[in-house]
């Protein structure tokens, strides 16, 4: 029994880092999308996807220095999104091995 509860919640915490790195992707796709089709940056819900994602990609959003601003945009946070769900989903197989 204590072994199919450990592999129970193993698989439920496989779950939520899944969708945590999900969500993540999300935001910062969501932010490019709005970015790439010039969303009104006066609009709360434009600034609140702007804010989460510059939190989210403070590591890479001015890795690249493309001339194009949508370029920098793109592969800045497009990087970051790539590697939330890579390592999200590779930590989830990890621990659905246990």
């Amino acid at each position: 029994m204590s072994a199919n509860r450990h592999y129970r919640g193993t698989n439920e915490a496989a779950r939520v880092v899944m969708i945590v790195a999900d969500v993540f992707a999300v935001i910062l796709g969501l932010w490019i999308l709005m970015y790439l089709l010039d969303a009104n940056r006066g609009n709360d819900l434009v600034q609140f996807v702007h804010n989460v994602s510059a939190w989210l990609a403070a590591w890479s959003h001015d890795l690249f220095t493309f001339d194009a601003t949508w370029a920098r945009v793109v592969a800045g946070y497009g990087l970051a999104a790539v590697v939330y769900l890579f390592v999200g989903h590779a930590v989830a197989n990890r621990l659905r091995r246990y």
